[in-house]
């Protein structure tokens, strides 16, 4: 067994690494579409991320990859997501795989890495074994739009606060918005809390070039009061499978709040969506464990639980090395 890098994939390589997806995607279920081949494959093209495979008579049987946000060297966790084939489970490849991609983000100069995980499968306690602590507890929440009742989005639409209006964008944000828009995704401070990360134009264009450089569009809708946004709301389409949308970062900033501008600006958005995409017939969504008022409001719109994820962190110098697992 050899792990080997993939930087360049080959055609051969891609479908092999998808196969390892589909097979754990089904052993490990969460209510979610089979695994997409043509996103496989886009991401796996993505540039600002390493890619490791254990290669097993003639096949990948583990992959591993390493996502470092923000470019070479930025003081920025790096995401890490490991997968092992079921029936090659408890061999350790996934240890010599998780080892090879911590010395990658020691070498970057990251100091901690993230990974998310289904609750209730294999990788949590793989994860707590090699140090990682749970710093978030997702659920994963879906919107059928067919089970939307009529009138419902337009009614909610009309009943927007005074003082704000509603400005939209696909893509990257407008010059004239970037600061607001970085200003009001502070105020998702489950995330702030344990990336200990600035927003700012830079990083908000950042992760808009990342969506498009897949193929993918990103929607905004935002309530917006004179020059400042005091509520947002993002929604991906992926270009694979664009019948399932994501929905992205979703905020009200502190003193925009109790006017019920989330789901004035999620209610826009759904229509907007029906405008320009009808071929979106659902919108899958994680939501912090605590936030119970994000989570009332995506229920009020339609929104049911489908099940739960957690988001782990680690030190790298917690990490194993490449040299421990060998011994």
């Amino acid at each position: 067994m050899d792990v080997i890098p993939l930087d360049d994939p080959t055609e051969e390589q891609i479908a092999q690494w998808h196969a390892v997806l589909a097979a754990v995607h089904a052993a490990d279920p969460a209510g979610d579409p089979d695994p997409a081949a043509a996103y496989t494959a886009e991401c796996l093209r993505g540039g600002d991320r390493r890619r490791w495979a254990v290669a097993e008579d003639g096949g990948l049987v583990a992959v591993a990859v390493l996502r470092l946000p923000g470019g070479p060297g930025a003081d920025r966790p790096a995401e890490i997501d490991i997968r092992v084939h079921p029936a090659r489970r408890r061999r350790g490849l996934g240890t010599r795989l998780l080892a090879v991609a911590a010395e990658g983000l020691r070498a970057d100069g990251r100091t901690s890495a993230l990974a998310q995980v289904l609750a209730g499968t294999p990788a949590v306690p793989f994860l707590e074994s090699h140090g990682f602590v749970c710093v978030l507890t997702l659920s994963g929440l879906l919107l059928r739009m067919e089970d939307l009742p009529p009138g419902r989005v337009p009614a909610l639409v009309a009943a927007g606060p005074p003082g704000y209006r509603l400005v939209r964008w696909r893509g990257e944000v407008p010059e004239r918005y970037a600061d607001a828009l970085a200003h009001a995704k502070h105020a998702m401070a489950d995330l702030a809390e344990y990336e200990g990360l600035p927003w700012d134009a830079v990083r908000v264009r950042e992760t808009a070039a990342m969506v498009a450089s897949r193929g993918d569009d990103l929607y905004t809708v935002a309530a917006v009061q004179g020059s400042a946004i005091a509520g947002f709301t993002e929604i991906v389409v992926p270009a694979s499978a664009p019948e399932r949308a994501a929905q992205y970062d979703t905020a009200v900033v502190p003193e925009h709040r109790g006017r019920r501008l989330g789901i004035w600006v999620k209610a826009a958005m759904l229509r907007w969506l029906a405008e320009v995409r009808p071929e979106v017939r659902e919108i899958e969504t994680d939501n912090a464990g605590d936030n119970a008022h994000m989570l009332a409001v995506n229920e009020e719109l339609g929104f049911r639980r489908q099940r739960e994820s957690r988001e782990y962190q680690a030190a790298a110098r917690d990490l194993p090395t490449a040299h421990r697992t060998l011994l």
